[in-house]
């Protein structure tokens, strides 16, 4: 059994107790903080431990080095920055508009960085990079997880995640297992909505792969006729989880009942205010670090109203360019879709076998990627 009781500030702190009975009195002194003490009773075991622990001050968010990774993706040096527009701009010198107290830096006249609320402490983005790991086990189709065996899987996703540290040394990647939850059906099935909801089993793997990877897991959502507010609320368990995070594709979105596949979908900026609304909740229930909700995007029509999502401190959002082919069609896709409408941060997709049907011969590199505005901070491959 587990039991906490709290001792508020400014009272002495009293402690026991052991096995037979005795009473052990560890300190009566005064402490700054509440004092938390926790009880745990072992398996066929009688005896009880107590320990009183300092409750300490949360730590917090390096704003300056936040607000400096934000520029940096932006291709903007911190260094060669100002925010005196008292007099003309130096050449060379960015003007900026430096963050609040609770929003990030812009600069004026430009799209990116995006001055959205700073993230609760210990979010991934900006100072880490995501590399995932996309697919399902039950189809060798859908993407890398499907398609390869474990130890080929973890092979080649330690083999990225190398490349990238080494593109860009300046950012430490995280690993991710990026796992369809909920895929959309070409058949209506029993309920009539399009989509099948993988079982836990699958779910719990891809928690031990991730755990194997030394990473995270992403669980995608295709909602098909479903909605957000269906599916999230039967995927709660895994979400709670401080190393789960989202993913919704809009292009299974189908809100006027065509089957998934026969047109391309959309989420509006209130699907996906819901979804961060809903994360955000379970973040401060739980006492969670922020999470990370990503979206898919290679069209106009699939994301609406972007300007008014709205990323909170507990949800940090991406908006992921999914498109596949030639290496300046996906470029051009980007600089189309992702690079006008700014939300927060920016994703890439590179699919091994779509990038490669003709004309095209290669993969875009590391490099050629972080070489787009804003540098994405999730990177997908199927």
């Amino acid at each position: 059994m587990k039991k906490t009781a709290r001792l508020r500030k400014s009272r002495p702190a009293l402690a026991f107790f052991a096995g037979g009975g005795t009473l052990l009195v560890l300190s009566a002194v005064i402490l700054p903080y509440a004092l938390s003490s926790t009880y745990i009773k072992s398996d066929g075991s009688t005896i009880e431990h107590g320990i009183f622990e300092r409750v300490k001050e949360p730590p917090k968010l390096d704003v300056k080095k936040y607000n400096e990774r934000m520029l940096a993706l932006a291709h903007i040096d911190s260094a060669k920055t100002t925010t005196d527009t008292s007099t003309t701009t130096p050449e060379g010198i960015t003007l900026i508009r430096a963050g609040t107290a609770t929003t990030s830096v812009s600069v004026p006249g430009e799209l990116w960085p995006v001055a959205t609320p700073y993230p609760k402490y210990g979010a991934i983005l900006p100072e880490h990079r995501i590399i995932a790991y996309y697919g399902n086990f039950y189809s060798k189709g859908m993407g890398v997880l499907g398609e390869y065996p474990e130890e080929v899987v973890l092979s080649k996703l330690a083999a990225e995640k190398a490349a990238w540290e080494t593109a860009d040394p300046t950012t430490t990647v995280i690993p991710a297992i990026d796992y369809i939850a909920v895929t959309a059906q070409g058949s209506a099935g029993r309920d009539g909505l399009y989509r099948l909801q993988m079982p836990d089993s699958q779910i719990d793997y891809a928690l031990e792969l991730a755990q194997k990877a030394g990473g995270i897991v992403i669980l995608e959502i295709q909602v098909g006729l479903s909605t957000l507010q269906a599916e999230l609320p039967a995927l709660e368990k895994y979400l709670s989880l401080p190393n789960v995070h989202l993913a919704i594709d809009p292009e299974f979105s189908m809100k006027h009942n065509e089957p998934p596949g026969s047109v391309i979908g959309t989420f509006s900026s209130a699907d996906i205010n819901y979804a961060i609304d809903y994360l955000a909740q379970l973040t401060r229930e739980h006492d969670l670090p922020p999470k990370v909700l990503i979206i898919h995007r290679f069209t106009q029509k699939m994301v609406t109203g972007y300007s008014s999502i709205r990323p909170a401190p507990e949800v940090q959002v991406v908006m992921v360019m999914d498109g596949w082919g030639f290496a300046a069609k996906k470029i051009n896709t980007f600089n189309s879709v992702i690079n006008p409408e700014p939300v927060q941060f920016s994703g890439f997709k590179i699919f091994y076998k779509n990038d490669l049907k003709p004309p095209s011969t290669r993969l875009l590199t590391p490099a050629e990627v972080l070489e787009l505005t804003p540098s994405p901070s999730f990177i997908q491959y199927q």
